[in-house]
């Protein structure tokens, strides 16, 4: 019963994503309508962690067009709501192997809004040519099979 609301199309072809794990997000209500309007964008954001809590950056989040006063800065800094031996596990990682926090999608679960994080390495140039040549062979056998059928 998950309906995704947004995806990161940049997270799987500029990381390889080892794991991936789901937190919530600290929104108001103007927001969430918003949200449910389909009017948000997840493209250029990342996770990070400061003062034992953690933030997503860089996501914009539409003013909701009924909301006047009520309505938030589209692009602040939202918590996420992670438990405490979460986030330590997280930041110990992020700080021993030089790894990323990067949100791949969002969706509702139930009434609430979640993010799926993953956790990843930067990929390097010929990492990403080489996995566009994969899909491209994949692509072209795929192509060829249901020419035969």
């Amino acid at each position: 019963m998950e309906k995704m609301i947004a995806k990161n199309p940049t997270a799987r072809h500029n990381y390889t994503i080892n794991s991936t794990f789901e937190a919530g997000i600290v929104l108001s209500g103007t927001e969430i309508k918003s949200i449910r309007n389909g009017k948000v964008n997840i493209k250029d954001t990342y996770v990070a962690i400061k003062n034992s809590e953690a933030f997503i950056y860089g996501m914009h989040i539409s003013p909701y067009e009924f909301g006047n006063i009520f309505n938030k800065d589209p692009l602040r800094n939202r918590k996420l709501l992670l438990h405490k031996r979460e986030i330590f596990k997280l930041s110990s990682q992020i700080k021993e192997k030089s790894i990323s926090l990067v949100p791949i999608c969002m969706y509702f679960s139930g009434n609430k809004v979640k993010l799926e994080i993953g956790i990843g390495k930067g990929k390097k140039l010929y990492d990403k040519r080489e996995d566009m040549a994969k899909k491209d062979a994949l692509r072209k056998i795929n192509r060829a099979l249901k020419g035969n059928l």
